[in-house]
């Protein structure tokens, strides 16, 4: 796709960080060229993870709830010793099936559009899945998924990421650290976080009635802790089944635009 216009939105997007008034410390550290989503995101973490112990993480295209940041502070200070936590999560897409008087739960899913996690737990980063052959020969994602379609999509993905087939991306790797390390994400009971990087313009996320546009809401405090890390199985598959779903609608929408051109892609 050609996009002229990158550079002019690229130094725009860097002169925000001109724009801080709060009283704080800026550390840039911006690329010579353009690294692409994976790399770019993948040494932008790492730099930042050589700097500090913990880092809450927001993309270019995700609009948090204020109560997202002390939400997330709360939860690095309290599992920071705990290698059970991978990840605390903005995102909750589910919110409407959940019932539940505590303030978040554990997931096995991960969920990165707007997020917070720590240096010990980035550097396990698996960027090129090194063991998943061994592990897709032993079955392993049926012992983690008891839906048998989902780990098929889940072992799709992870195919075409060690073979350097799949998207210019970095976060099936990361889903991919976290589910074989067995590593828990902690979700909050609402969705504190709303992608808003979806259309015409986007570079993976074309379609603008993804679920991710859900909207964001305030979380209360003070929170309410729950009384065990026993993930919630029955809100995973749940979510599983609507990430499923949703880029096979996208697949399908984009097979039938191609169909409409004459078979032509754009």
């Amino acid at each position: 796709m050609d996009r002229s216009n990158d550079t002019e939105l690229c130094q725009k997007a860097r002169r925000v960080v001109d724009q801080v008034t709060w009283d704080c410390e800026v550390s840039v550290d911006f690329a010579r060229e353009n690294l692409g989503c994976q790399e770019r995101v993948i040494s932008g973490l790492s730099w930042a993870f050589s700097l500090v112990a913990e880092a809450i993480i927001l993309e270019d295209d995700c609009v948090p709830d204020l109560s997202f940041f002390p939400f997330c502070e709360q939860m690095l200070e309290r599992y920071k010793n705990d290698p059970r936590i991978g990840m605390i999560s903005g995102n909750n897409f589910i919110q409407r099936k959940l019932k539940t008087e505590y303030s978040y739960f554990f997931s096995q899913m991960t969920h990165i559009w707007g997020w917070a996690t720590w240096r010990q737990s980035w550097q396990r980063y698996d960027r090129h899945l090194s063991r998943w052959p061994e592990i897709k020969r032993a079955c392993l994602l049926s012992e983690v998924f008891d839906d048998s379609k989902v780990a098929a999509y889940w072992a799709e993905r992870f195919d075409e990421m060690y073979s350097g087939t799949g998207p210019n991306t970095w976060d099936y790797q990361w889903a991919y650290t976290n589910l074989i390390n067995h590593s828990l994400s902690i979700v909050p009971k609402v969705n504190l976080v709303t992608n808003i990087g979806f259309g015409p313009n986007a570079t993976h996320t074309s379609d603008s009635d993804n679920i991710q546009m859900l909207p964001s809401e305030p979380i209360v405090f003070p929170l309410i802790h729950p009384p065990s890390m026993l993930p919630l199985r029955s809100m995973d598959r749940i979510d599983q089944n609507g990430c499923r779903q949703t880029l096979s609608q996208r697949i399908l929408r984009r097979a039938r635009r191609i169909q409409k051109g004459g078979g032509k892609r754009s």
